[in-house]
């Protein structure tokens, strides 16, 4: 093996082979235990993976492979995310009609994919824009529209003047819309929904039965946001014509209802235009106009100046009879409890500024207790904490806690309250006002109604358009094509039309995992059998901006099903991790920010595997950092890894070409191998694997080892070891090794404990008091021989060069410390 290492050579080869004995293809069934690796799978962009993509796959295929050494049946697949928004504004940004540039876009991707050389079984890709696949979305819908979880509702919705389009809850980020970051406004729209809030208890206490970080958990938990408290009916009385009204109010302080000097409604709420008197209505319709431009995230906003108007209707206080004033503001938010709140403004502080400006009642109802109170005196500021009850007739000297509970028994025997728990998750807004999302099954008939699409007519296809730029009107593009509105009811065979509205990007990602299983089946959408063999997904990898939407909603899809009977597990993914991003400094900013192509600061992996090989890239993807933290990448970092790879493929035919025996130090090292890379492996600390690997070979290029060899199942161990991080690198020299099967076809290597317990030890190496590198040492190592392995490591050589050492600090067991010259 004189030969020098060649990535070009070798990866192109292995690359061949493996497709040709379809090494990545999975087992449908096996004697051994199933294994199901998921990535997240990518919609297609037209400017493809950079680096920062390419983390995420290099990880999970590590973890895949590894998975495969340990004698599973591994499932690892692969897809494309390719309807919704980002595809359509990929397409209108690029003037090519959506389907055109999308089938571009996966053409590139899977390029670059393949390139990797990931663990994936392509037979199984699944793509979401092609009517093969979303015809099983749309019967998922049809489902869950004849359980009465989808429905069509007049709501006043998130606008994206930019996408012009709807957006769900869940897609606005302070403000703005999640894609474009455009300021989104308020619509009335007849939308669908689905009733994912029928499923907010099982969503948050299922979180317990998942391995998942705590960050995704507590993400979701305070976007479920599960409060307990007590519904509160104040009657409203009508300043146009006197009719009454019932107002619910949602409060987790009934103990401050005394307190209540008056009502606030959202805007948008259906009783603020039929209680408003007329001499207030002009006024009242204005502030609902103003209100709709401000963004949701500026009205929460705590240091917003209050505004509002007042109805001119009153209405009374459940536990006093006091007449209180209704008021419109929009720091109320309709999509928030009932849209309607009682206001305390000595108790809360967003009331107390209200009250203040607009001079209303401020009255204190709890203090600390056995605080002194000037009798009507008015509060500087809102006591927001629990105490004793004042000022509340008989619950008077009551605790917080305790009035609590006897005011809600109180309203409860009156018929005016009960207890409640209430969510801040709100059902699901399902509609798109855009050409490439799957068409929503339905029919209207002015005869039948509403009618679904029959499950023998899906899919409903999306036809062929050229112009499919969204109208802005609020009505979908789809709406002008007559041949596609057009169509009979299936009830009564009268003319009926399409729903033109389309589904969000998100509704083909809440499944795709049960698809894969069974690609391609054509009569069901998955199979039960199957799924009981590969579901639930064991490893789920990506990205932490997908924490709330795309989790939450496969978990509702997932327990939907469940429900239903179509699979027996109502969690999808049993183990979450989060990949931290890849970022490099800005040419734009000269900051060191998330890759983009605005920003001028993309790494295109092409340029790399062409220069150094992909197995170079991959190990640098996982060396660059702690997999879960961002990292910056350092050009000049690669070369590192690429001088690792080329010194271990030199040094294994001097090894080779002079095999020694078994000594005790190599074995005790290589178990110790064993052990780091397999505890590292499985906490996913992929860095310090690499490290271990780097450490081991620089062991085994000293003097004394060179001199009397390396024993061929040292190498064939460490080379086992290293085949998840570099595939090809391995394959090849297991192959030059003498073997005839794939590395992959061996098992994973155990340590033995007694050989690692307490034989050595790592010492921290530093220069002038600053830790530098670690070394790996006997316990009993002299002095004299620890300080010349220190001086031996390269990155304390960096750090000594053209300095003099003044001294050498050794602590046994501990520390190095170099003293020099130059500090």
């Amino acid at each position: 093996m004189s030969n020098s290492y060649q990535p070009q050579k070798i990866e192109p080869k292995w690359h061949r082979i493996w497709k040709e004995t379809g090494a990545h293809k999975t087992l449908q069934r096996s004697e051994k235990p199933k294994y199901y690796c998921l990535d997240m799978f990518p919609y297609p962009s037209g400017s493809g993976l950079h680096v920062g993509h390419l983390r995420g796959y290099v990880l999970s295929d590590v973890w895949a492979r590894y998975e495969k050494l340990r004698g599973y049946n591994v499932l690892h697949p692969m897809g494309w995310d390719s309807f919704g928004l980002p595809a359509e504004n990929d397409a209108i940004k690029r003037g090519i009609h959506p389907r055109t540039n999308t089938e571009k876009n996966i053409q590139n991707m899977k390029r670059q994919l393949e390139q990797i050389d990931a663990m994936y079984d392509w037979s199984r890709e699944i793509n979401t824009s092609s009517p093969e696949y979303y015809k099983w979305t749309q019967w998922i819908f049809l489902k869950m529209y004849k359980n009465g979880l989808a429905y069509r509702k007049l709501v006043p919705i998130n606008w994206c003047p930019s996408c012009k389009t709807g957006l769900a809850n869940e897609e606005v980020v302070n403000g703005r819309c999640e894609r474009c970051e455009t300021p989104v406004t308020k619509k009335n729209l007849m939308q669908w929904m689905l009733r994912i809030t029928k499923y907010a208890d099982r969503l948050l206490q299922d979180l317990d039965k998942v391995d998942w970080p705590e960050k995704v958990k507590t993400m979701q938990t305070n976007w479920i946001g599960y409060s307990e408290g007590a519904e509160v009916i104040f009657k409203a009385v009508s300043a146009k014509d006197e009719e009454e009204f019932d107002i619910p109010v949602f409060t987790t302080r009934p103990d401050t209802l005394f307190g209540a000097t008056y009502m606030v409604l959202a805007p948008e709420h259906e009783l603020t235009e039929k209680i408003s008197s007329p001499s207030q209505e002009k006024e009242v319709q204005d502030y609902i106009e103003r209100s709709r431009r401000v963004p949701e995230a500026e009205r929460l906003a705590q240091v917003k100046e209050k505004t509002g108007v007042f109805t001119g209707a009153y209405a009374i206080n459940p536990v006093n009879r006091e007449k209180i004033p209704i008021w419109i503001s929009d720091y109320v938010l309709l999509a928030y409890g009932t849209g309607a709140i009682m206001a305390v403004p000595a108790h809360d502080i967003r009331d107390f500024e209200f009250a203040t400006k607009f001079h209303l009642p401020i009255r204190e109802v709890i203090c600390s207790p056995g605080a002194q109170r000037k009798k009507d005196s008015t509060p500087k500021e809102a006591y927001l904490e629990e105490g004793e009850l004042i000022n509340s007739g008989s619950f008077n000297r009551l605790s917080s806690e305790k009035a609590r509970e006897k005011i809600t028994e109180r309203l409860h025997q009156r018929n005016l309250g009960k207890r409640a728990v209430s969510y801040k998750l709100r059902d699901w807004v399902f509609s798109r006002q855009r050409y490439w999302g799957e068409p929503i099954p339905i029919i209207y008939c002015e005869r039948c109604g509403e009618i679904p699409v029959p499950e023998k007519d899906l899919p409903v296809e999306l036809p062929q358009v050229e112009k499919y730029q969204p109208s802005g009107t609020g009505k979908s593009p789809l709406e002008n094509i007559p041949e596609f509105v057009n169509t009979t009811c299936p009830t009564c065979g009268s003319p009926a039309k399409r729903e033109t509205d389309t589904m969000p990007q998100w509704a083909g990602s809440s499944w795709y995992f049960l698809r894969y299983p069974d690609a391609h089946l054509e009569k069901v959408a998955f199979e039960k059998e199957t799924m009981n063999y590969w579901l639930p997904v064991d490893m789920y990898v990506g990205g932490i901006e997908h924490a709330i939407l795309h989790l939450l909603y496969s978990r509702f899809f997932t327990k939907v099903l469940y429900d239903q009977g179509y699979i027996d597990f109502d969690e999808p993914f049993q183990r979450l991790f989060n990949q931290g991003m890849v970022c490099k400094r800005s040419k734009r900013t000269g900051k060191v920010e998330k890759m983009s192509k605005s920003k001028g600061n993309v790494v295109n992996p092409d340029d790399l595997v062409e220069k150094y090989g992909i197995d170079t890239v991959r190990m640098y993807e996982l060396f660059i950092g702690p997999a879960e933290l961002d990292c910056e990448w350092q050009d000049q970092g690669i070369e590192g890894v690429f001088r690792f790879l080329k010194k271990t493929w030199d040094l294994i035919p001097k090894w080779e070409a002079k095999p020694g025996p078994e000594d005790t130090e190599t074995k005790t090292r290589l178990h110790l191998l064993i052990r780091d890379v397999t505890e590292r492996i499985e906490a996913f600390k992929f860095n310090t694997a690499v490290s271990s690997f780097m450490e081991f070979v620089n062991f085994l290029n000293r003097s004394e080892i060179l001199a009397r060899g390396v024993d061929k199942k040292t190498i064939e161990t460490f080379l086992v070891l290293l085949a998840p991080f570099a595939p090809h690198f391995c394959e090849e020299l297991w192959e030059r090794l003498g073997h005839s099967q794939s590395i992959f076809k061996e098992k994973w290597p155990l340590y033995d404990p007694s050989l690692v317990e307490d034989r050595l030890v790592r010492i921290a190496v530093q220069v002038n008091g600053k830790l530098r590198g670690t070394l790996l040492l006997a316990r009993d190592t002299p002095e004299e021989k620890a300080v010349e392995e220190a001086r031996k490591i390269e990155k304390i050589r960096k750090y000594l060069e053209g300095k003099e050492i003044k001294k050498a600090v050794f602590v046994p067991s501990k520390i190095i410390n170099f003293v020099t010259s130059q500090g």
